[in-house]
């Protein structure tokens, strides 16, 4: 079957996202910084968010463990966009063409539901050309859970065979094939728009 539509992972395909971005703006010493990233802030506390518990929760919780962070701790999830400096280079002509062109746009990001909807509304301009996005934290799926997967194709309505999904993490990519997917695993968007231009997708 031809692929008519995209799926896009959100984090390191369309935009990029670094702790530092934010905490470089709380801590004088970059020691201090890295060793609170590392021991404290890691990503492995954060992803808890993407699968859907509440930061209240997860904060109260590290908060007591690290009490002299609690400043810096709190900062995480109401200024997360600030975690998210900008579009990963050409992304952003790459949605817009594919959009001109008519092919629907659809997203699969592991992410907060709670960081997700201010940053959305931050990014609109671009995620307005999306027809709609599965959230990991509002469903309480993750990738590469194939459960995801199987939601995203029932809600956008589209089959397995008939799309392409853009992701840069390889577990992700294989979940994906998996449940019968195509998938892109991405590393740059000149790349990208080769396989996409390869699919009639650009011209």
């Amino acid at each position: 079957m031809p692929v008519t539509s995209v799926i896009f992972d959100v984090g390191h395909v369309l935009y990029d996202w670094d702790p530092r971005v934010l905490y470089e703006r709380l801590f004088d010493d970059e020691q201090a910084l890295d060793a609170f990233l590392r021991d404290v802030a890691t990503r492995e506390w954060h992803f808890q968010h993407d699968a859907g518990r509440p930061f209240a929760e997860t904060s109260a919780e590290l908060i007591a463990l690290h009490p002299q962070h609690e400043d810096k701790i709190l900062a995480w999830g109401p200024r997360f966009s600030e975690q998210i400096p900008g579009p990963i280079a050409d992304m952003p002509a790459i949605v817009e063409e594919l959009d001109a062109n008519g092919v629907p746009l659809f997203a699969i990001t592991n992410f907060s539901g709670e960081f997700f909807a201010p940053f959305r509304a931050r990014e609109a301009a671009l995620f307005d050309r999306f027809r709609d996005i599965v959230v990991s934290g509002d469903e309480k799926l993750i990738k590469p859970d194939a459960a995801i997967y199987h939601l995203a194709l029932r809600r956008f309505g589209v089959a397995a065979d008939e799309t392409i999904f853009v992701d840069d993490n390889e577990a992700n990519i294989a979940g994906a094939r998996a449940v019968g997917i195509r998938a892109h695993h991405f590393r740059d968007a000149a790349t990208l728009r080769a396989e996409l231009t390869e699919l009639g997708l650009l011209r």
